[in-house]
């Protein structure tokens, strides 16, 4: 029998034996993609954090707490890339998935949606976050259950990154364009004094703040004839800013309407309002109406004219401003309308696969919402004077509303129009 170290019947240990760390996996597309998912997932609902820590503080902790976490895994699996912290990235991920799944899709956090805030720019950011997290969890568990690689041939790998490249291009975007539009709308209410420029919240439906920034002509101004602008975007995304993303996303006309607005004496209200998928309709309606009772109440310390208020929009946000003049309340009727490249009516039938897709995603399936939502659906009967520059249907819309014997003006200047019509 051999001795070995003075001891029959032993030998050495191997190195197997003596190192049983599990081996480090290659940083391959699979990982890079899972990993960079993780982290646009957990970005996006970090990047809302302070509006949502104005409303909500627990859930601010909350998001805050996950985000943290997440950005830790993402670290670790990177920095030391083995089946344990692939493990670890698909379990945190999963967690982030099931919080999403809990508030939104179950609808468990009743007295409020903490993924609102990241929803004011596009209505579906939510949505990517969670679609992020879904492919961080299948990628991570891809990498800790397969077979190990030691050394792939170089045309593995090659073709692996080919294959995949595309798809962490597309991860990429998605969590920078999540995060920027999360992030947008960032800046609270100002402690102003309703002046020029300043920022207020007009309405809370569900616990959700809503933002109206008001421009007047003068901080002297009393009794100025109001216009309640709101931004289009096909009732998903869109905000009331005049730049920025929610701008662009909008097409938003609102500077130079304001420009002009103001210069023929108006104050100029343009708000927020809720955004489809995660708001579904009549939300956003809904929201155009507080945003109309919030002026009338407020009048005196606004320094605006409750009996002169004017419904202007672009896009579906003209789509909303008809809708305050043809089917209006009593409390939050508007003395004139001025709606810009507006649809009239929502249909799928004779509509491209983009404007399909589109109404879909607003406004769903259901005939009933499609109709409710579409102007010309309503007779007309007491509505106010109206302008009508462009958008589906707007010709139909113009013939039945002057059917009805409603002054109808189609084209022209918006603020020539609104002054003339709301003028003392």
């Amino acid at each position: 029998m051999k001795v070995v170290d003075g001891y029959y019947g032993t030998r050495h240990p191997s190195t197997t034996a003596r190192y049983d760390a599990p081996p480090p996996l290659r940083r391959g597309p699979v990982l890079v993609t899972a990993a960079f998912a993780a982290l646009g997932g957990a970005l996006i609902p970090a990047a809302s954090l302070a509006a949502l820590w104005r409303v909500w503080q627990f859930y601010a902790m909350l998001f805050g707490l996950f985000a943290a976490v997440e950005f830790v895994a993402f670290v670790a699996v990177l920095g030391w890339p083995t089946r344990k912290t692939a493990r670890a990235g698909a379990f945190v991920a999963a967690a982030s998935l099931a919080l999403w799944v809990a508030s939104r899709p179950l609808g468990l956090l009743r007295r409020f949606d903490p993924w609102q805030p990241a929803d004011t720019v596009v209505g579906f950011t939510d949505y990517a976050a969670a679609a992020l997290q879904v492919i961080a969890v299948f990628g991570f568990l891809v990498v800790a259950r397969r077979r190990a690689h030691p050394r792939p041939s170089t045309a593995r790998r090659v073709s692996a990154w080919i294959v995949l490249f595309p798809v962490l291009l597309l991860v990429l975007a998605t969590g920078a364009a999540g995060t920027v539009a999360a992030g947008d709308n960032v800046s609270g209410t100002t402690a102003s004094t309703l002046l020029d420029g300043s920022t207020v919240e007009y309405c809370r439906p569900d616990g959700v703040p809503l933002l109206m920034d008001l421009t007047r002509p003068r901080p002297d101004a009393r009794g100025a004839p109001v216009a309640l602008f709101l931004h289009g975007g096909g009732l998903v995304s869109g905000n009331r800013k005049p730049a920025g993303p929610g701008a662009l996303l909008a097409g938003s006309r609102l500077a130079p309407l304001r420009d002009a607005l103001t210069a023929r004496g108006f104050a100029v209200a343009s708000i927020d309002y809720r955004l489809a998928p995660a708001a579904r309709w009549p939300a956003p309606l809904a929201d155009a109406r507080c945003a109309v009772r919030f002026l009338k109440a407020n009048a005196t310390a606004l320094n605006v004219d409750p009996a002169r208020i004017a419904a202007v929009g672009t896009g579906t946000g003209g789509t909303l401003a008809s809708l305050l003049g043809v089917a209006g309340e009593p409390d939050s009727a508007v003395r004139a309308v001025a709606a810009l490249d507006a649809p009239a009516e929502f249909a799928f039938t004779g509509q491209d696969p983009l404007t399909r897709a589109s109404i879909l995603l607003a406004l769903g399936r259901d005939p009933a919402t499609l109709r409710a939502a579409s102007p010309l659906a309503y007779a007309g009967t007491g509505a106010p004077p109206f302008l009508l520059e462009g958008g589906r249907k707007s010709a139909e819309l113009a013939d039945h509303l002057r059917t009805a014997g409603i002054p109808v003006t189609t084209g022209g200047d918006p603020a020539g129009f609104l002054a003339a019509t709301l003028r003392s």
